[in-house]
């Protein structure tokens, strides 16, 4: 639909009795994300209400021939302080300016883009930010001099997998026949199964995966006993000749991670421990990378043994680079932290 019809429609369902919430609900049921904004159908309605039933835009008295005057830039303005999240519909309603005004001086006039809102894994306090700028500087430092390779840290961290998929909303949109019903999909519930899944990679490949036992909590002592074990003997195969001599452990601070004990066992190993800081999941492979790649290419399963069995093949079929290419990631990610003086930096990548 253009402009004008959707004008056309509020008036005749303003005409009709009917409230600007009822007509903007059906405008959405219509048109999806393409109908105009509530702001939009208010404004308009609230006009046809008072019986002004032009549908055209409303000239302004002694306007210009151009209409990217000083008034109106400060206008566009001070509409968009007031409200940072509003549409160009909702300013071409409250402005009577054309979309092409409003886009002349938002982009040429006021040098403004619109971008998404940042989340963030938390409020990092001034301390915390010094703690990731200190260790991104120590850990670089240490890359650099050639006292922590990248190929020998291994990574390893948590997550929860559903034997039911559902996906963000926006994949679900499909192309189906006009006369055919959406495709019905079921919210996750409460109780929806799912298992909590323990990864370890390094740069050549995945090293272990365990799933928990049903019922168990990962404190440090199965955190020892089911993975970190599993870690030690999938390295002590695969390096036969030097075993742990040089490897380095990235985890992140997690209780059952941080215990003295795990330390004691990683040290008796002969791990050595990179630093990670706290509420840093930007900097941990796993969180940046893996898991999310996993629960995107994870279909449903009938139960936890073909959960377990498509996980592994997963695992099996990254290609090696992708691993590797995650650790130079991981490097470009300390400097984008030293580079934003510690805070969250993801909106800086490109």
């Amino acid at each position: 639909m253009e402009k004008r019809d959707y004008r056309f429609y509020i008036k005749v369902r303003t005409y009709l009795g009917e409230t600007p919430t009822v007509i903007h609900q059906d405008l959405v049921a219509f048109a999806g994300g393409k109908a105009v904004t509530y702001p939009t159908v208010l404004k308009w309605h609230k006009r046809f209400s008072e019986n002004k039933m032009d549908i055209e835009d409303l000239p302004r008295s002694g306007r210009p021939i151009t209409a990217v005057t000083t008034e109106n830039i400060e206008m566009i303005r001070t509409l968009i302080e007031e409200d940072p999240h509003s549409t160009y519909d909702d300013l071409e309603a409250d402005s009577l300016l054309s979309r092409g005004t409003i886009e002349t001086i938002i982009q040429d006039c006021l040098q403004k883009v619109k971008v998404a809102s940042r989340w963030v894994p938390h409020k990092l306090t001034e301390d915390q930010k010094k703690k990731r700028l200190q260790v991104c500087k120590e850990n670089l430092e240490r890359i650099n001099n050639g006292q922590l390779r990248l190929g020998n840290i291994i990574t390893g961290d948590e997550t929860w997998l559903y034997l039911r998929q559902i996906r963000r909303r926006q994949s679900h949109y499909t192309w189906i026949d006009k006369a055919q019903p959406p495709e019905t999909l079921v919210k996750k519930g409460k109780f929806e199964k799912k298992w909590l899944y323990c990864f370890f990679f390094r740069a050549s490949g995945w090293v272990a995966l365990h799933a928990l036992d049903k019922g168990q909590t990962l404190d440090h002592e199965y955190y020892i006993d089911n993975c970190l074990s599993l870690v030690v003997k999938a390295v002590r195969k695969d390096r036969s000749n030097s075993g742990m001599r040089g490897l380095s452990l990235l985890h992140d601070n997690a209780k059952p991670h941080a215990s003295s004990k795990v330390l004691d066992y990683l040290r008796g190993e002969g791990f050595q421990l990179m630093p990670h800081p706290p509420y840093s999941s930007d900097l941990a492979p796993c969180d940046f990378w893996l898991n999310a790649y996993i629960k995107r290419k994870l279909t449903d399963q009938e139960d936890e043994v073909s959960l377990f069995k498509s996980v592994t093949e997963l695992l099996d079929n990254i290609p090696k680079e992708e691993f590797r290419k995650t650790f130079d990631k991981l490097v470009e990610r300390m400097h984008l932290c030293i580079k934003n003086k510690g805070d969250y930096f993801e909106h800086l990548m490109h």
